[in-house]
């Protein structure tokens, strides 16, 4: 299995990649794992970096105000990468959606996008999209969405409670709605409905795969000949999708790092170049 991330210079303790992803960050919320992710940006350094979405909650803040000082770290740490020579692309998703209104702005260095058209180094034109506009409830019932979304973050605070607790006890970090997920029959028929869905978008727009997040799953796979990678989310998993220098795509699971004393973070999955679409 490939290593994690391209060997960084001996002094600068980071890991460098071509590109990286990160969505349904959820800044707003008590949920988000700020301080985990503070420490994955600081870690890491790239050409690219894409933010898919649902970065900021707006729902959350729109309901109660939760904005503490590691979320406003997280928003100056993506200025200062912009700042120093990163390009960062945003990509605003369902929770974050009254950022759609400033799609070809650019703010802080950060730009604003629909969408965007990704071309990895081995030439693969991946295209990237949050994912929310191929979620039925979200488009057909929105009232649901909210209704959901509440259910969520009651889920998130049991979570807390008991990764505490498993904390205490020298357990690992464990994802209750990760758990749920997988058990309830319709949510898993839910989560492959939509990546299909996405998969056939971008055969539709004769691209060779699609980089989303929304359901709140990293997944690197093929679907029909479709490269469907979902970078996850810094409210359960602690995941980002990377790119390394030869085009090589990886998801990158943080939480072992994040839960622990560990120098590295562990790769969950990792698709050669070669074995993807030659």
């Amino acid at each position: 299995m490939a290593a994690p991330g391209d060997a960084a210079g001996p002094n600068d303790g980071g890991r460098r990649y071509r590109s990286i992803w990160i969505s349904d960050l959820h800044l707003g919320t008590p949920g988000c794992q700020a301080h985990a992710l503070l420490d994955f940006l600081r870690t890491v350094e790239c050409e690219t970096l894409f933010l898919v979405g649902d970065i900021v909650d707006g729902w959350q803040l729109r309901r109660n105000w939760y904005w503490p000082q590691s979320h406003n770290d997280v928003v100056q740490k993506l200025l200062r990468k912009a700042r120093k020579g990163t390009r960062v692309i945003f990509i605003p998703g369902n929770h974050d959606e009254f950022a759609r209104r400033y799609v070809g702005h650019e703010f802080g260095g950060i730009e604003v996008a629909e969408d965007w058209i990704h071309v990895t180094a081995d030439g693969r034109r991946i295209w990237v999209t949050h994912g929310d506009l191929f979620d039925g409830v979200v488009q057909c019932a929105k009232w649901l969405a909210h209704v959901g979304d509440r259910m969520y973050e009651f889920t998130l605070r049991l979570n807390r409670h008991l990764n505490s607790l498993r904390a205490r006890m020298g357990l690992p970090y464990w994802s209750l709605s990760g758990y749920l997920k997988q058990k309830v029959k319709r949510a898993v028929s839910y989560v492959g409905d939509f990546e299909a869905a996405v998969a056939r978008e971008a055969r539709r727009r004769g691209v060779q795969g699609v980089v989303c997040g929304h359901i709140h799953r990293a997944e690197l796979r093929e679907i029909d000949g479709i490269l469907y990678a979902n970078d996850g989310d810094w409210v359960e998993s602690r995941t980002a999708l990377v790119e390394h220098g030869d085009g090589r795509l990886e998801i990158v699971d943080w939480s072992m790092r994040a839960g622990s004393r560990e120098p590295a973070p562990r790769p969950r999955s990792t698709v050669p170049a070669a074995e993807l679409l030659a």
